[in-house]
């Protein structure tokens, strides 16, 4: 038993104040950035357009629907894009941030930690689909699309500013809590929740605690990785309607002593926001345009590209492969031995650099077993060595870089090698914007042609390619769209 906790004070503290400024950005803060609603746009189509991609893969569909055959909710719930589901709101998150977070995808944030911030598209989606459709069915107005992209703003900002300078992977937990925090906030304030309401709603969120990371890492990698974003997102819908209810808040959740999150989960150490809540993580966002990969491998990715067409022919020559990468990369995604299933193969930064230099691609169905099973894969792997270079780390964690940095090298038997390729900056990248958007708009017609008629393909991209139409849509009829 525990004697040094001292007497316990019952006298109720003020709120933490990090929980009231939460509260009062995502109740309160006006977007003026016409910058961020912008790529709010772009990032509304990319996330969807992933979500549909996930409904080709069966480990994702399986998971999808009413928690229990039948429970659906007609004709008040929200629609899951590319199904027939309709279900109430709670579920109907976990529906579709499963689906926009299955195949890595989409958006990324890189900080002290890191995340995707789209992932709050499960409950965003999920909640303004049932608010429109309930609001309708009394006579009142739906939410527009320009509602869920404010929304989507603010989720961005909190999820990516408190991951600026707290790092949770250090003490083993998963950036998905702060999904779940960021979910929480935006749904509570969508459903019309005051001040109180709103922060009550946070407070819980962070009691929750978080999830382990141990289902992104060696030797328990799973596909627990693709579901939790869901998971989180659909738990902040959860506590948004128990506040609602009038549940209670809980003041110091964060600092209080021994029984707090920052005692518990951060071994004492204070969670802190070293800017105000604005629009720059949205303005800012990394989006992964080109290949479903961890992030921190995507340069590695395009760089095993351009060096495809010199080693398709002399895979068989290579003595050993270089890659040069950041400290996160080295730290998350640096494997050696038997990859266990997809959710290992995308997190091994050796598999993700050798299928592109065997088969110049790299997309979701390759980290199936059927491609992993190719002998020429980990005969590469074992010919690589990874290399941390400081540089690559420092411009990493630069407010005004923030690179993510990889080379490739490939040495030969017979003494020769390849150009060193180096690649800084992503083409997701807010440096490489002008080259990236024309890619995402065509990731994002080939992933809603899988499912949608090419009649209504026709109509969502008329819909969006105009930001001021798109904005003012009822977000009911954008959400019908892409139901089946």
């Amino acid at each position: 038993m525990n004697h040094n906790m001292g007497i316990l004070d019952t006298k109720r503290p003020e709120f933490d104040e990090l929980l009231s400024k939460i509260a009062k950005y995502t109740l309160n803060y006006e977007i003026n950035s016409s910058l961020a609603y912008e790529t709010a746009r772009y990032c509304l189509m990319d996330t969807i357009g992933c979500g549909l991609l996930a409904l080709n893969f069966p480990a994702c569909t399986k998971l999808l629907g009413p928690v229990v055959e039948g429970a659906e909710f007609r004709p008040l719930g929200a629609k899951i894009p590319g199904t027939s589901y309709q279900l109430e709101p709670e579920r109907a998150a976990f529906n579709i941030g499963a689906m926009v977070r299955w195949l890595d995808f989409n958006d990324t944030w890189l900080a002290a930690e890191w995340g995707h911030p789209s992932d709050n598209l499960g409950a965003i989606w999920a909640v303004a689909d049932y608010i429109s459709r309930k609001n309708i069915s009394v006579g009142e107005n739906p939410l527009l699309v320009r509602d869920v992209l404010t929304m989507m703003i603010k989720a961005h900002e909190i999820q990516g500013v408190l991951a600026l300078d707290n790092c949770f992977n250090e003490v083993g937990l998963d950036h998905v809590l702060l999904v779940r925090i960021a979910s929480t906030a935006v749904a509570c304030t969508m459903l019309g929740g005051s001040f109180e309401e709103v922060r009550n709603a946070i407070s819980n969120a962070f009691i929750d605690g978080g999830a382990l990371r141990t289902y992104r890492h060696a030797p328990n990698t799973g596909s627990r990785k693709s579901w939790a974003a869901g998971d989180a997102s659909s738990r902040g819908v959860n506590l948004a309607l128990k506040a609602l209810s009038g549940e209670m808040g809980y003041p110091s959740a964060l600092s209080a002593k021994f029984w707090g999150f920052e005692d518990v989960k951060m071994k004492g150490k204070k969670l802190t926001i070293p800017q105000e809540f604005g629009s720059y993580v949205m303005e800012n966002i990394l989006f992964k345009i080109s290949f479903p990969a961890e992030f921190h491998a995507q340069t590695a990715v395009e760089c095993a590209l351009k060096l495809h067409n010199e080693v398709k022919d002399k895979l068989d020559s290579i003595e050993k492969i270089i890659i040069t990468t950041q400290e996160s990369g080295h730290r998350i995604i640096n494997k050696v031995g038997k990859l266990a299933n997809p959710a290992d193969r995308d997190h091994c930064i050796q598999y993700m650099v050798a299928v592109p230099l065997v088969f110049g691609r790299l997309v979701a169905e390759d980290y199936e077993d059927n491609i992993a099973n190719d002998v020429r894969i980990d005969m590469l792997r074992n010919k690589m060595a990874i290399e941390v270079d400081d540089r690559y780390t420092s411009e990493y964690l630069q407010a005004n870089k923030r690179s993510i940095a990889n080379a490739v090298q490939i040495f030969y038997k017979d003494g020769n090698k390849s150009q060193k390729i180096e690649i800084e900056y992503p083409i997701g990248h807010k440096r490489r914007r002008n080259e990236g958007i024309p890619v995402l708009v065509e990731k994002f017609k080939r992933n809603i042609a899988l499912k949608l008629s090419p009649k209504k393909c026709k109509s969502i991209e008329e819909i969006c390619n105009n930001q001021e139409q798109l904005e003012a849509m009822p977000f009911n009829e954008f959400s019908d769209l892409f139901a089946l």
